[in-house]
């Protein structure tokens, strides 16, 4: 892929983001006033949870891959730190705000899914470590069919029912072979996906709407008891997965923009898929934190690479010295 390309998709990428919340909450609002218009496509949810996926799998490069052989221990490090601080601190917030166990069991689900799509885009957006974002989200996608039943057996097996095998058959069916696929794809044919790179995150959008307007629909007098506890303990989990993310760098003593991708990667989930899962394997009910999260995880992530943009990196704070004698350069760093 040419730099320009590079930057083409970049450009899309941003924008949808941006429109991200937007189409889920008008789509939320039509889901909820007519709600029999958008309750087929529940049918239909390992399907979209796949195209997702698919997509994810076709914005992947070979050279994403070399990131991981490059910088080995930041990005396992990240990718443990993600599926210990998420599934800990869903099982905290439950217990914090007394969810039920349906409410509690998505939660936890939320937490135990692999990093979301649009973490890539928000790394770029706080000025991260995009390649590292890049190889986490990768990384933590690949080893979810096996990691997420694990963890769901562990933390939820105790109070609810956890089926395990066909979790991660399902994991398996709907996120390894369609990003394996995709990726393939990309290698066959790069400089033809390159034409519709620009394209590929709305077609993850529409399929997490796919996911997300039935959930909607099937849930209406559920969000109206509950919508304002499944939005304080989304808020909360993501919060804190921001949080200790970030400072898990700190800890670690690693570069600024490190810190920044390691919050935005350990706090922002893929929201479709656990919703998804969710709805699957135990209950409509179980399934609100993720469609909660589809909305919530892409404005705090506008947030805080909205204030992230503020505070210059080390790498920047070295830039500007060096160009400190020529105010024309500076502006230019600075901009």
């Amino acid at each position: 892929m040419t730099k320009k390309e590079r930057a083409r998709e970049d450009r899309s990428a941003a924008i949808a983001v941006t429109a991200f919340p937007v189409f889920i909450l008008v789509g939320t609002a039509l889901a909820w006033i007519f709600p029999a218009s958008f309750v087929p496509l529940g049918d239909y949810i390992t399907q979209f949870l796949m195209i997702i996926m698919f997509g994810m799998g076709l914005t992947l490069t070979i050279p994403d891959f070399k990131e991981i052989a490059k910088r080995p221990l930041p990005i396992l490090i990240g990718v443990f730190a993600q599926f210990v601080i998420m599934p800990l601190c869903a099982v905290l917030v439950a217990k914090i705000l007394g969810l039920n166990p349906m409410l509690a069991v998505g939660l936890l689900m939320l937490g135990s899914v692999p990093g979301g799509t649009s973490s890539n885009v928000i790394t770029y957006l706080a000025r991260g470590d995009v390649a590292l974002s890049v190889a986490m989200t990768s990384v933590s996608t690949l080893v979810s069919p096996i990691m997420t039943p694990m963890l769901m057996l562990l933390l939820a097996g105790a109070e609810t029912e956890v089926y395990g095998a066909g979790m991660a058959m399902t994991l398996v069916q709907t996120v390894l072979v369609p990003v394996v696929g995709g990726l393939v794809l990309r290698y066959l044919l790069d400089r033809w996906i390159g034409y519709i790179a620009p394209v590929l995150p709305w077609i993850s959008i529409l399929g997490i709407g796919g996911v997300v307007f039935p959930t909607v629909a099937n849930n209406v007098d559920l969000l109206v008891q509950m919508g304002l506890i499944v939005f304080a303990a989304v808020l909360l989990h993501n919060v804190l997965g921001y949080a200790l993310g970030y400072f898990t760098g700190k800890v670690l003593k690693t570069p600024e923009s490190y810190n920044r991708t390691m919050a935005v990667e350990i706090g922002t989930q893929s929201a479709g898929l656990a919703s998804g899962m969710s709805a699957k394997f135990f209950s409509p009910e179980a399934a609100l934190p993720g469609a909660c999260a589809a909305v919530l995880h892409n404005i705090t992530g506008a947030m805080f690479s909205a204030i992230a943009r503020r505070l210059p990196t080390e790498e920047q704070k070295a830039l500007e010295s060096e160009t400190s004698a020529n105010p024309a350069e500076t502006a230019l760093v600075k901009a």
